[in-house]
């Protein structure tokens, strides 16, 4: 499973919110619901956030094995 917690606490830190990320970077809505409910996005988002963010992927996701 991935999870989106670590965007939201650099988003934070950078003072960026997700209106931000709509109005002024082009993120579709759709994808912020997507990150919000930590389902998946394409490797260009990701790319996208870590440069309007200036971070690194692991600053935005974090994968969490199943339990087996």
């Amino acid at each position: 499973m991935v999870s989106y917690a670590p965007l939201w606490k650099t988003m934070e830190r950078c003072g960026i919110s997700t209106y931000t990320l709509i109005e002024k970077h082009g993120i579709n809505p759709r994808t912020i619901n997507n990150l919000k409910h930590n389902r998946g996005i394409t490797v260009y988002t990701l790319e996208r956030l870590c440069s309007i963010l200036d971070c690194k992927p692991n600053d935005i996701l974090e994968f969490i094995p199943h339990a087996e």
